[in-house]
């Protein structure tokens, strides 16, 4: 049998050792130097003569611009699979690295004069960050649960040290704990499933899961359906989808401030990516777990809008935030591959983008509320910003703008893409409860904007005068930038990911998109 001879020659060589797998190094070089990056930071640590971080920081932001430099040599590259096919190279995998390297970059920015005021200037936030950041890379890019499980782990533990980085308080070794112990929970639902899915199909890439389906054997289902169902568990937990939310607003309330910016924007992006992969390989199973999903999502937007209208603190607002956007993204999912061919993948990557923006510049400027030690992150805590900081408190309503979805921001250009997706694909529930979801957030996102601009002597205890460095500036205004230049960004994301022969065109006039809703396709 020659194609038997063939395959076997793949793997063993002529002397019968065994032949390793051919690696295309132009798919693995960022996720490779990012981690070589923390690496380097640490040892940078270990022989520093002072405490300053200045050395680590750079060294940092190098090794991403590297990073993101070869992630976006590969787009005029045909997409592809290496390593034993464990790590794809498609459009979406390159634009959530790029975004994963993006948000990185902006959370270093901003997160050395926070640290330094709140007494942890530790260096160790920037290697677990890098190496966070590496294993939500691998999560993006591969169809293989077991190189899924590795790169979620390699994130969560980084995280799970993160979170509770403040040792000194009570609270963020709680959200640690917290994190921690859930996350071991929902981890042993992944593996449990991963395990099922094995036994049906023998083998652990999820582009075997159709084939082993379509073999109609009752025992083969039934692995398949426990296997993808504690699987999706697992990652509902990551996206923080009710029910499995309950974390999400303890963690970020207990957590630094810019761990808690990180963790809300790459950790989400990194749990999309991976559920859009899973479910991708679950097709053949739609109509099991579609619906499932499709009430995981209406009860997420709503309970995420509703119960951030009665929060007292800032990050808990903006967890229940998080909670109701991760549901937006599960409406473009499954408007997707509900009318694939309708339907393509860009209003979730446009979104994601929107909202890893919106929310990194929204963490940034509360993070001006810590001061010599001190951290308020009540609403009345931003009393007087306006005063102290007129800069920080106009981009705040920027991104309280494009949370609530005002054009032209780029969380306008998000929201209606996927209102426009979900009717284009008959899940006309889906568009309606997002549509009044979004009109209960308007609520607490002005309740931002009001603490803000109101005066400070309002306040029973007067707020922190900490005033934005070079480093919160160049953050916020990157953000900035990217929530005012959606539509220009959102084209040639929406063209990446387009089926070839079909043409996009995103109007910034909110005009010309009403009267050409086609437009966004």
């Amino acid at each position: 049998m020659p194609s038997a001879d063939v395959a076997h020659n793949q793997f063993v060589t002529p002397n019968g050792f065994p032949r390793p797998p051919a690696i295309d190094w132009s798919m693995l070089w960022p996720i490779v130097i990012v981690i070589t990056a923390g690496v380097v930071a640490l040892i940078i640590e270990m022989f520093r003569k002072n405490r300053s971080n200045t050395g680590i920081i750079w060294t940092s932001l190098l090794g991403l611009g590297a990073a993101a430099y070869f992630v976006a040599s590969q787009f005029s590259m045909p997409d592809g699979a290496t390593f034993a096919n464990m790590i794809v190279r498609d459009r979406v995998t390159l634009i959530l690295q790029l975004l994963l390297i993006g948000i990185c970059a902006i959370s270093f920015l901003f997160s050395e004069q926070y640290l330094r005021e709140k007494g942890i200037a530790y260096a160790e936030f920037y290697q677990l960050a890098l190496w966070a950041t590496a294993g939500g890379m691998i999560m993006v890019s591969t169809t293989n649960l077991l190189i899924l499980f590795l790169g979620l782990e390699i994130l969560s533990i980084a995280l799970y040290v993160l979170a509770g980085m403040s040792r000194r308080e009570a609270r963020s070794e709680e959200s640690a704990i917290k994190y921690f112990l859930l996350g071991a929970f929902a981890t042993g639902f992944l593996l449990y499933g991963i395990a099922f899915i094995y036994g049906g199909t023998g083998g652990l890439d999820l582009g075997q899961i159709g084939k082993a389906w379509a073999s109609d054997d009752p025992m083969v289902r039934n692995l398949l359906l426990f296997g993808s169902g504690l699987i999706l568990i697992g990652l509902c937990f990551k996206a923080a989808l009710v029910p499995f939310h309950q974390w999400t607003p303890d963690v970020y309330q207990g957590a630094p401030t810019n761990v808690t910016a990180f963790m809300a924007a790459g950790s989400k992006v990194a749990a999309i990516g991976a559920l859009y992969r899973v479910l991708e390989g679950l097709a053949s199973m739609r109509d099991f777990w579609m619906p499932a999903l499709f009430g995981i999502a209406i009860a997420t937007m709503i309970l995420g809008n509703v119960v951030a209208c009665v929060q007292r603190d800032v990050k808990r607002t903006l967890g229940y935030s998080s909670i109701g956007n991760a549901g937006y993204l599960v409406v473009a999912l499954l408007a997707h591959f509900k009318a694939p061919d309708k339907v393509s993948l860009g209003a979730t990557l446009v979104f994601l983008i929107a909202y890893s923006v919106m929310t990194l510049g929204t963490f940034a400027v509360v993070s001006l509320s810590t001061s010599q030690g001190k951290e308020g992150t009540r609403f009345s805590d931003l009393y007087g910003l306006s005063q102290r900081s007129p800069f920080a408190a106009a981009l705040l309503v920027v991104f309280a703008a494009s949370l609530i979805g005002v054009p032209p921001t780029a969380g306008f250009f998000g929201k209606l893409m996927i209102f426009q997706d979900s009717l284009r694909a008959g899940l006309l529930p889906l568009a309606i409860v997002l549509a009044l979801s979004s009109i209960i957030s308007v609520y607490y996102y002005l309740g931002l904007v009001k603490a803000a601009y109101t005066p400070a002597e309002d306040a029973m205890i007067p707020g922190p005068t900490r005033q934005p460095n070079f480093g919160l500036i160049a953050a916020t205004v990157v953000c900035a930038a990217a929530v005012l230049a959606g539509s220009m960004f959102a084209e040639p994301v929406i063209e990446s990911v387009q089926p070839s022969g079909e043409t996009i065109q995103v109007h910034s006039a909110p005009d010309a998109v009403a009267s050409n809703p086609a437009s966004l396709r």
